[in-house]
């Protein structure tokens, strides 16, 4: 088994080098489990890591709101890890052409002030917000290297990452509203695009980070003081076609922008 997820971690990092297409795997490379898939996903990471020697710095929950299960027509959120060198700050320009197919999802991100550790858990709703130093608004930077959604298997989708390539920060607020409640507004180009709310992310973004940790809680990392979550897309993904500048606001929290060239 391990030869096996070691191959699969193999396969995906050098399709990303190569800048290959994303494609499910397949017939005796099929994965059948979550519980592998996040094997296959951990030992992937490994090998980003060592290859940029940038450590983890936090993750992302994806497929958190209804509207983005039914994008992908599964029911659970999932988590990738994010890279240090992937968390950005906003007004940050970003190319297309750095990525197999660019997408951009609106989130409210977390900073965590302590660790969760998984010896502690598990996590209720009310320890996991006891643990958030700060929040902002964020853009999670996706790709799906041109995936066919057709044919795309969770699976396959979490043990590349869950297509995390980065996150774009807005300014930290260590006092914040109820995040329920609140209405992101999504402009291109000064454009009003789409419009969601806090409580579209599972009911509520840290219902995400309960996820998350209790998830974490089974292998020995768990969440850590400094870590930032990308908590899940309020809006759907945006694939950009052309450059445009996006904008992303929250009321009560401010706002994040990132700018897409070719």
């Amino acid at each position: 088994m391990r030869e096996r997820i070691e191959q699969r971690a193999d396969h995906l990092f050098n399709a990303h080098r190569d800048g290959l297409p994303f494609k499910s795997f397949g017939g005796q490379d099929r994965i059948d489990t979550i519980t592998e898939a996040y094997a296959v996903q951990n030992a992937y990471v490994e090998r980003l890591v060592a290859s940029t020697g940038n450590g983890i710095a936090g993750y992302k929950v994806g497929l958190t709101s209804p509207r983005m299960q039914a994008l992908l027509g599964i029911d659970s959120p999932i988590a990738g890890a994010v890279l240090k060198n992937r968390v950005l700050t906003s007004g940050v320009a970003v190319s297309r052409a750095d990525f197999g197919q660019l997408g951009m999802e609106c989130e409210i991100a977390v900073l965590m002030g302590r660790d969760l550790a998984p010896s502690r858990a598990p996590f209720s709703a009310e320890d996991v917000a006891a643990a958030v130093d700060a929040v902002c608004p964020a853009f999670e930077v996706v790709d799906d290297r041109c995936a066919d959604y057709s044919e795309t298997d969770i699976y396959s989708l979490v043990a590349d990452n869950s297509w995390n390539a980065g996150v774009v920060l807005g300014s930290w607020s260590d006092e914040w509203p109820e995040l329920a409640g609140l209405e992101g507004v999504l402009f291109r180009n000064g454009d009003v695009l789409d419009r969601g709310r806090g409580e579209d992310v599972l009911g509520h973004p840290f219902n995400a980070l309960t996820w998350l940790a209790n998830h974490l809680a089974s292998g020995p990392r768990g969440l850590r003081a400094g870590d930032v979550i990308a908590t899940g897309s309020m809006v759907p993904t945006r694939m950009p076609v052309e450059p445009e500048a996006c904008l992303f606001s929250i009321e009560g929290l401010g706002e994040v922008e990132i700018n897409v060239v070719d």
